[in-house]
């Protein structure tokens, strides 16, 4: 007879594409300088929550954004994905 798989805590089978995206992800945050744009995404409770800004610090356990409603951190032992993201776009200029 074979055995059941264990799952992860949010009910998921190890291993797998959420496996790889979270490897790529702490990658990304490892390698990222202080000052690089990025997009973090982790886990929240039942959900998840974006935190869209500048890496500003960077320790064993999280990571800082600073997004425009302040800072976040961000522990890493929740991180689900993340990416270096382009610059945001210049302000339109205003209408007459």
């Amino acid at each position: 007879m074979q055995e059941p798989r264990q799952q992860d805590p949010d009910g998921l089978p190890p291993g797998g594409q959420d496996a790889l995206a979270r490897a790529l992800a702490l990658g990304v945050l490892h390698e990222a300088t202080l000052g690089d744009r990025i997009v973090v995404r982790a886990r929240r409770g039942s959900g998840a929550q974006d935190a869209l800004g500048v890496l500003t610090a960077r320790t064993d356990d999280s990571v800082t954004i600073e997004t425009r409603r302040g800072a976040v951190e961000v522990l890493l032992a929740d991180v689900v994905a993340a990416k270096h993201v382009p610059p945001p776009p210049a302000p339109r200029p205003r209408g007459r």
